[in-house]
Order: C-alpha cells, then structure tokens, then sequence
C-alpha cells in the first residue's frame, strides 16, 4: 500500500502556475517615468551619508508595442502619442479596485501527517541532487506582464529580485547556505560578520571551547551573495528602502556612517534581545550569554573572582561572597552554565585555586518550581540530582537550586529576592528570557493595527502568517527566528526552529515561489504560488496543499538536549506529540556532543571543536587573561 501510495504522488503533476512572477514591485506602471532596478555596487562605509545606487532601466518589450501601436493609431492626424492618460486612468480604475480577500483552505495550513512530512524531508535530500536550481526558475516566465517588472539589462538572463537578509544568526545562516549554490541576488546585513554557534556559549564562557572555533564568517557561508557590515536602523515598507548605519573605529576616534539599501524580498532576521522584565539593576550589574562579547566577559569575570579571593587579608565571609556565582534563570541556558561552571571549579579548582576551594558556590535562581521547562518531568528530576550531587570525595554540593526564587532587585554585590532574602554575589549571569529587538518594534509600529491585534500572543515579535510573511505587508517582507511568531502556532524561540525556517525559506526562493502576488495583503490573501516554469519536484509533489502552490512552513521537532555537567547530558526526542525517546548520563552525553559537532556550520568547525574538546581533556582549561 505504501508503495502504490508513492507511485500515485510521484505521478501527479500540478497545473502550470497561475501567477507568472516572483515579485512585482508595483500594481502599476506609468511608461512615461523611468524604471529603477538595485544594481549591486560595494558601499563606503566610511563615507557619512552614502546611499544605494540606482540604475535607470530602459523601456520595456510590453511598453515599446503600447508605444508604437498608439503612434501608428495617431499617424493619420498627425498628432503626437499622449500616453499618460489612458495610463493614469488605469492606475486610477486600479486604485478604487477593493482589495480582494481570499480565504485560505484548511487543508492549505493543516500539519502534513508526521510519516508522510518525514518521507518529504527524505525526498528534499534526493531532490537537492536531481532538480538543480536555475536562473530560470528564479525569474517571471515569458508571459509575465513585463510593464509590471524591471527590464532585462542588456543580456539575455533576467535579473532575480534583490533579496535582503537581515542577520546573520541561525535563520540567516540556513537560508545563506541553502540557497549558496543559486544564482539569487542576496544582500546579507549585520553588524556581526559571522555565525555564532550559541549553544556552546556557556562553554566558551568557562574555556572549555575557544570562542573561534564556534563562529563561522557569513561571508563563507554562501560566497555568491554580498554582505554589508551595519546595523539596520529603520525600514520604509512603503518605498522598500531600509536606512543603515555602519560604525568604523580607528585607534580612540569612530566614524558613523548611514547609507540606504533597497530590497524586493526583505526577510528579517535578527533575534532577540534580553528580556529583564523591568528588574532594577539587571542590564548594569549583571552578565549575559547572547554574544561573544559576553562570553569573553563571563570568562575573564571568573578568572578575576578566583584571582582576588586570592589575595591575603580578606575574611573568610568576603571570600565567600566573592566565589559566590550567581545564576538567574533554570532554561537551559543557565543550567548549561551551571553545569560548565562547576566542571570548571572540580577539574582546574584543584590545580590552581585549592586555598580558597571550600568556599565557592553556585547559587540557580528560579521563580518557577522547577528546571528545564521543556523538558519531560523524570528528565527534570535527573537533572536536580546531577546539579545537586557532591563534588569531589567526601565533599558537598557546590551548586544550590533556589526555586520559586523571584528577583526583585540587583545591585552591584547583592541580589534581593521577592520574599526579602538578600543573596552577596561575586559574579551573576542573567538567563531569564529574551525580549524585543528595537528595529522589531519598529516594524510593528510601522504596520500599526494589523500587527497590534496580534501582539497578546506575539509579545513583541513580528506576527507571521503560515508562509513566514510579516502579516499587513504585501508579501515581500518575512520574518524568522527568535523575531517572528505564527499566532496559530506558537513555537518556541530556538536555534532548531530558526535552523528549519531559514533552510524552508532557502527552499522556496530557490525554487521560485512568488510570496507576494499581485494586490496581496498577509493574514487576507491567497499563500504563495510558484512562479517556476520547472517540473515539481517529489518533495513538492508530497507536500503541495494545491497544485502550485506552496505548502505551509511545518516544524519537525527532532529533540532537546542539556548539558548537567560531569560527563552527564539529557536528551529528549519526540517520536510524537505524546511519545519521546529520552536519555540521560553518559548515553544522553554522547547523544549531546555527536549533535553539537555535526550541527556546526563548516568541517572547520567541526575540527576545532573536537581538538578543543582534546585538549581540554589533556591539558585542562586555560586560566590566563588576555
């Protein structure tokens, strides 16, 4: 049966598409005004005020017949062709046009069965290998109204639209590398020029791994697409031009220079920030885990701890405050900390510090009852016993849980927490949530009511329909990652989500679906069609809710994982939505560090990674400040 059932989907051939372009910038054309296409051209970022060049077109195929066959109509009187007003006249019939709506089908964002979306993830893999990408299937077909799209230059090969990316985090990552071998025209912006492996922050953050060896420059990861270091300060979904801002610092002077880059396709990327959820105190007096930056900090803040509890003259009870480290948030962010941290203090304590080894602590805080939220309840009670359990021989438990444990304030040596208990800190790391990047925000504000009806449930990120379109666009704006949310399907802010979304946008450029057709308003109108004049492929075939149409972006949980500490990890793969296969101790370690290394972005990674993990092993971590 499962046969027969495959040879009737590889047989069925969707109909021809019924929208012929990618994009289409404009629902109207005035043939008089010249006709601008991005063309790309690299920026001076050390000039103030520079913008993004334009590149006036020439009259397009359609334009030239209107034009000459007005003129042969007005050769018997004489006259001289006025094209504007019938033009304008159109524009203007087109403008008191209501906007159509179109209800989208159940079945159109219903979740594929699970055997049948893993037997389309294995057809993906075997297409990658038999329906290359081309040009073709990135441009509008031959009878795409051509008023309506940029000329072509003076070659033969169309121009695919201008996509820009913004960041370079594990969404950007997977859409730069899966759409690397295509020849779309991709724009990458970041103030950060690499990808950073974040799950092994913490242990960047304790020396267990060197911070180069867990970042990746974007610039290898997809060769083929340009790559602007800057911040994107605002964007004009009206004009499609985002306003950027680079900062170059030379010795003590910085040069700030803005520039413009428009964009057919803008897909938005950027993360999330910290969340402090309005503590006093938090952003000046504690460390963070979202950067390289901060585990450099985190770091050298240990090392620094150790060195002045050190000193001779100090109480046993400073001592104490000063190895006292503070842990706000029991994710597994923090406990991954945690459990590095400690592994730091039993394997070099013993070498370099063993004076003040007795007094070092490792206080969780937590405001709700437990650890390790996603996790299934016997996982969490693993981790307790391994987090708790004694160090060294005959010793006692260097890390202690204060669950239930709100935080009140945060000063610069104590943290006061909701029932008044006061905790002296030497060094603390905030692990408690991530929050809104500005530039989201000012998406949002700039979509006003659309968005704003959504927000109860997005809390601050980009609302996004099933196809990753920001909804109250036209189609041409989406969102991934930490920064977007899908009312209907809430999923956790992840780097396995990011990663998915990322490689499925990759995808669906790649194969030329057009996310944006004519008079489309996101959260009312009809999901993408393809614009590809190619054969679908197996996957597409399988997935496809309609011919020609693509299927709705579906999440394959395929597991958790956590570090404890000691040789020990958890893991937690879903067979399905009740069912997991669950691991824990040394099996679930081996589980944690296989996934870490074949997830990383590059085979030099993967290298530096596990000759890091040798020579921590060997030689211990390396306690020096530089």
């Amino acid at each position: 049966m499962l046969l027969l059932f495959l040879l009737i989907l590889v047989s069925y051939t969707p109909c021809e598409s019924f929208v012929q372009s990618f994009i289409i910038p404009h629902k109207s054309c005035i043939i008089k005004e010249p006709i601008y296409r991005p063309i790309h051209r690299p920026i001076n970022r050390y000039q103030t005020n520079t913008h993004w060049t334009l590149n006036v077109g020439t009259e397009s195929s359609s334009e030239k017949i209107l034009r000459e066959t007005i003129q042969k109509e007005n050769e018997g009187d004489g006259q001289e062709p006025d094209l504007e007003p019938d033009v304008v006249k159109e524009s203007k019939a087109e403008q008191t046009q209501p906007v159509k709506t179109y209800t989208v089908p159940a079945h159109y964002v219903k979740p594929r069965p699970k055997p049948r979306f893993l037997l389309e993830k294995a057809f993906e893999i075997y297409d990658d290998f038999t329906y290359p990408s081309s040009a073709e299937s990135l441009t509008p077909s031959a009878s795409a109204p051509t008023a309506l799209t940029p000329p072509p230059p003076s070659t033969s090969i169309k121009p695919s639209p201008h996509i820009v990316i913004l960041g370079t985090g594990w969404g950007a990552a997977s859409f730069l590398k899966t759409t690397a071998s295509t020849p779309l025209n991709i724009t990458c912006i970041s103030p950060r020029n690499f990808f950073l492996f974040t799950p092994m922050l913490a242990g960047a953050s304790v020396g267990t791994v060197e911070p180069r060896s867990i970042t990746e420059p974007v610039r290898s990861l997809n060769p083929s697409s340009q790559f602007l270091e800057a911040t994107s300060k605002t964007v004009d979904l009206k004009n499609k031009i985002i306003e950027c801002e680079s900062v170059t610092c030379e010795g003590n002077s910085c040069e700030i220079s803005t520039f413009n880059v428009s964009y057919d396709v803008l897909i938005i990327s950027v993360g999330a920030s910290t969340n402090t959820f309005g503590i006093p105190g938090v952003l000046e007096n504690c460390n963070f885990l979202k950067s390289i930056e901060d585990a450099r900090r985190v770091r050298t803040g240990i090392v620094n701890c150790f060195e002045r509890a050190s000193l001779p003259g100090l109480s046993v009870e400073r001592v104490k405050e000063i190895l006292t480290f503070a842990v706000i948030g029991a994710g597994p962010t923090g406990v991954e900390f945690a459990s590095e941290l400690r592994d730091f203090v039993e394997e070099e304590g013993p070498k370099y510090y063993s004076s003040v080894l007795p007094y070092v602590s490792i206080k969780v805080i937590e405001a709700s009852s437990t650890i390790l939220a996603p996790f299934d309840s016997e996982l969490q009670k693993k981790a307790i016993s391994e987090l708790t359990r004694f160090s060294f021989k005959g010793g006692r438990a260097i890390t202690e849980l204060m669950l239930s444990s709100g935080v009140k304030e945060i000063t610069p040596t104590e943290i006061e927490l909701n029932d008044g208990r006061k905790v002296a800190y030497g060094l603390s790391v905030w692990a408690a949530g991530n929050g809104p990047m500005q530039f989201t925000l000012g998406v949002i504000e700039g979509l006003e009511e659309e968005q704003k009806d959504r927000q109860n449930i997005a809390r601050g990120r980009l609302a996004v329909d099933p196809w990753l379109r920001v909804v109250g666009g036209d189609g041409s704006v989406l969102a991934l990652g930490d920064c977007a949310c899908n009312a209907e399907d809430v999923l956790p802010a992840t780097a396995q989500v990011a990663g998915q979304q990322g490689e499925w946008l990759g995808k669906m450029c790649r194969r030329g679906y057009d996310f944006c057709p004519e008079g489309t308003v996101v959260g009312r109108d009809m999901p993408p069609p393809s614009s590809s004049s190619g054969s679908p492929t197996i996957a597409e075939k399988i997935s496809s809710p309609a011919p020609g149409v693509a299927c709705a972006f579906q999440f394959l949980n395929l597991g958790i994982l956590a570090y404890t500490g000691g040789g020990s990890a958890l893991a937690q793969v879903q067979i399905t939505e009740d069912k997991a296969v669950k691991s824990s101790g040394s099996l679930g370690f081996g589980l944690w560090r296989s996934v870490y290394l074949s997830k990383q972005v590059s085979g030099r990674n993967r290298l530096l990674v596990a000759v890091d993990w040798f020579k921590t092993k060997i030689f211990g971590r390396d306690i020096t400040r530089l």
